[in-house]
This record gives structure tokens, C-alpha cells and sequence, in this order.
């Protein structure tokens, strides 16, 4: 994917301060100095980070909504340093989890940053310095710990620590001495940037909150410096629940996780309730067009939603990749299934030659549902079908008769398809 390509979509006019743009496509959730922010980000260019522990081999949606952010921040001329945490993902973010994190080990931490790493640079400009990649591990992994408390952790009050959301909400389970660290090793990771690179504002999730105040607070005690902070909405659906997680689990960006047809298909069967935030805070298309779409009704939002997942694949894995899922996802709504883009699952011939194979059984193995007792029940609720036809025997047995040129189409639901080839 050219970068040029999603710089020339359109999008918020350049000459508009980003400030007003991120809060117009509903970003912006909280700032340490409002005006302040707003006026410096119309004044100056400036830098900027946020911070991305390498948690999984993969950046996941999650992640693509904070790499917007910092897209749209850099079509209006700022500097992103993308700040990959070789560092503090050996310990973990206690934010918004119940429990602690499996710890990994320094092999796989370093695995991690690496294609981390490989993934930024297809949607962040990095030439001429237009932004910038560091692993905290360069500053946090060699840190002397009695310097480091004495000089850093002098500065952070355990009692206000405490009142922080993301510690007061595991009290109850355990909050490690471990994870404890954690804030102070995010604060510190902004006092480094603010003196290598003279970056003066930290975003990230509304569940960084505390950790941003910290590096703010740092800075202004340990330099006497002025630094900002602004964070996001999590990308939610509109009754709460966090968005991109699939059967399989998270939604990644990367294609070998989860295909560009799923990933396609993920945002083609959102909710309608959800077509605008997604259009909005997904794509780069001018707020006049996301209201336009969001505002159709009944059959005619299908159309909003096409769009959605065309702009977000394409920007994710694009323009070639989004057009062939778009077009897989037309022959299934209009029920097709020729075309290779569809999830498919090859089994040998003969498995199906005699008696056949059990339905559910054949279900289960594709990936459809996780157990026989879940197919039964898509079945007894009318869920089930094989080349369109609605399956209501619970033993039904799919035989070679069945397939036409070697393939048949299984449904499950309204959006859930898989196709069986004969290898």
C-alpha cells in the first residue's frame, strides 16, 4: 500500500487544525489543557507519541484506530514518534485488565517489537523525518533501580497512585509490586522523549489516562517543562462493548491472522447503530459523506456499510485486497460462491464418498462452530444451511453428491459463510 495513496484521499482540509478535526470525527475524550492544546496545535508543529507494547505478534484494530490518529496528526504537518515498548511490555499494563499478564520472555518481546515495527511503517511515513520509531527497551531494560527510585519514583505519591482507575480497579483481585512500576515507567518514557526529541504530548486510550498525568506531572517536576496530554475513546460498539474481536479472537491487521476477506467481512456486519462511529474514527472520508451514509435507513445502509469495509480494508491491506473481498462479499450476499476469496476449508474426496460425513461434525472441523453442541443448536434455531438450503435434521450427512464442481457453500447465520473444497 502507497503511502501517497491514503495521503490523497479526502479527507479534513489541511489548513484546519487537527485539534477541531479529531474532535469533529469524535476522538477526543480527554485533555490536560484544552485551549492550551488546541491553540498549540494550530500554532506549531509539533511531536507527538504514543506508545504501543508488543503484547502479541500482531497489531490488532485496536491499535489501527490510535495509527489513525497519529495519520491524521501527520497530514496536518506534526511529527509522530511511534514509541514501540521493548521495555515496558516485559512487564505489562495493568489498564483495564482484571488480572495480570502472562509475562513473555525477552525472545519473544524482541520478536514482537520487530514485526511491530514491520506493520507501522505501511501506514506511517517515516522519510525525511516525518516521524519517528523508538523502543523504550533503549532507556528502561539497562535502568539502575536504586537511581531510578531515587531520582524518578521520588516524584509519584503512592496514595494519589492508588486513586488511579487503573490500579483502584484491581485492588480487590491483586495489583503485583510488578505492574505497580507501571506508571512509572510510562511516565519516564515521556520524560526521555521530551529531551531526545523535544516531544511535548503523549496520546493514547482513555484507560491511559493516569498513566499520561504522570508523564505530564514528571515533566513539569523533574525539568520544570510544559508537556501535554489528550486521550481517545476506545472504539466500542454503541451499547458499550469493545469492538473488534471475532470467533476467532481479536481482529488483527495482519494477513496471515486474519484474512483481508474476514477482515473485510468483520466491518460489512457491524451494527447499524455503529456505521457512523466506524466511518468516522476508521476512514478518512469527509465528515459530510459519513453523515450522509450513516443517515441511510432499512436495506440502504448495506450500502454505508460496504463502503465502511472497502475504506478500512483498503487502508489495512490495500486497494487490490479490498476489492477482491468486496467483491467475495458480493457473490455470497447475492448467493454466489465462486470466487477463491471466501474462506475455504480442503478435505480429501474420499472422506465423502459411502455415508458421508456428519454435519456438525464437518462444521466443527471447518472452524464454524467450537463444538458439536453449538452446531446442533445453529441447527435447531434455523441457522444452518449447504447451497442455500436450510438444514433442520441434526444428523444431517453431507455426501459427494452434494458438491457442485467440487465445492459446496455452508452458512451459519446471516453473515458467517465457509466454503468446503474437494482436494
Amino acid at each position: 500500500m502507497a503511502l501517497t495513496d491514503t495521503a490523497a484521499r479526502p479527507g479534513a482540509d489541511p489548513k484546519d487544525n487537527v485539534f477541531d478535526v479529531l474532535r469533529e470525527r469524535g476522538f477526543i475524550r480527554q485533555t490536560t489543557h484544552e485551549e492550551e492544546i488546541r491553540e498549540l496545535l494550530g500554532r506549531e508543529k509539533i511531536k507527538f507519541y504514543i506508545g504501543f507494547d508488543p503484547t502479541a505478534d500482531s497489531l490488532h484494530v485496536g491499535h489501527f484506530m490510535q495509527i489513525i490518529i497519529m495519520m491524521h496528526m501527520q497530514r496536518h504537518g506534526h511529527t509522530p514518534v511511534v514509541l514501540i515498548g521493548g521495555g515496558t511490555g516485559m512487564i505489562g499494563d495493568p489498564s483495564g485488565r482484571s488480572d495480570m499478564r502472562q509475562l513473555m520472555t525477552k525472545e519473544t518481546v524482541a520478536e514482537n517489537c520487530r514485526r511491530f515495527e514491520a506493520l507501522f511503517s505501511r501506514f506511517i511515513d517515516f522519510s525525511d523525518g516525518r516521524a519517528i520509531a523508538v523502543n523504550n527497551a533503549e532507556w528502561l531494560l539497562d535502568l539502575n533501580y536504586v537511581e531510578f527510585i531515587r531520582d524518578i519514583g521520588r516524584h509519584f505519591s503512592v496514595n494519589k497512585m492508588l486513586t488511579a482507575e487503573c490500579f483502584k480497579q484491581r485492588m480487590e483481585q491483586g495489583l503485583s509490586f510488578l505492574e505497580f512500576n507501571y506508571m512509572l515507567m510510562q511516565s519516564y518514557d515521556f520524560l526521555e522523549l521530551y529531551r531526545k526529541y523535544d516531544c511535548r504530548m503523549q496520546f493514547g486510550g482513555d484507560d491511559q489516562w493516569s498513566n499520561i498525568l504522570g508523564g505530564v506531572d514528571l515533566i513539569r517536576r523533574e525539568l520544570g517543562g510544559r508537556a501535554y496530554g489528550m486521550t481517545f475513546a476506545l472504539l466500542a460498539t454503541s451499547d458499550g462493548k469493545k469492538m473488534g474481536k471475532t470467533q476467532k479472537g481479536a481482529l488483527w491487521l495482519d494477513a496471515n491472522k486474519t484474512s483481508p476477506y474476514e477482515f473485510f467481512q468483520y466491518w460489512r456486519n457491524v451494527e447499524d447503530a455503529d456505521v457512523r462511529t466506524c466511518l468516522s474514527m476508521l476512514t478518512f472520508l469527509p465528515m459530510e459523506e459519513v453523515e450522509a451514509l450513516s443517515s441511510l435507513r432499512d436495506t440502504e445502509i448495506n450500502r454505508a456499510k460496504e463502503i465502511l469495509a472497502y475504506e478500512v480494508t483498503r487502508l489495512v491491506h490495500g486497494e487490490d485486497e479490498a476489492e477482491k473481498a468486496r467483491d467475495a462479499s458480493r457473490a455470497l450476499f447475492s448467493g454466489g460462491a465462486d470466487s477463491d476469496d471466501i474462506p475455504t476449508t480442503v478435505l480429501p474426496a474420499e472422506r465423502f464418498a459411502g455415508a458421508g460425513v456428519g454435519l456438525v461434525d464437518l462444521i466443527r472441523e471447518a472452524g464454524l462452530v467450537q463444538s458439536n453442541s453449538e452446531g446442533f443448536r445453529a441447527i435447531e434455531q434455523g441457522g444452518l444451511s449447504v447451497n442455500d438450503e436450510k438444514i433442520t435434521d441434526k444428523k444431517f450427512v453431507v455426501t459427494k453428491e452434494l458438491f457442485r464442481d467440487d465445492v459446496i457453500l455452508i452458512k451459519k447465520g446471516k453473515k458467517t459463510f465457509r466454503r468446503i473444497r474437494l482436494g
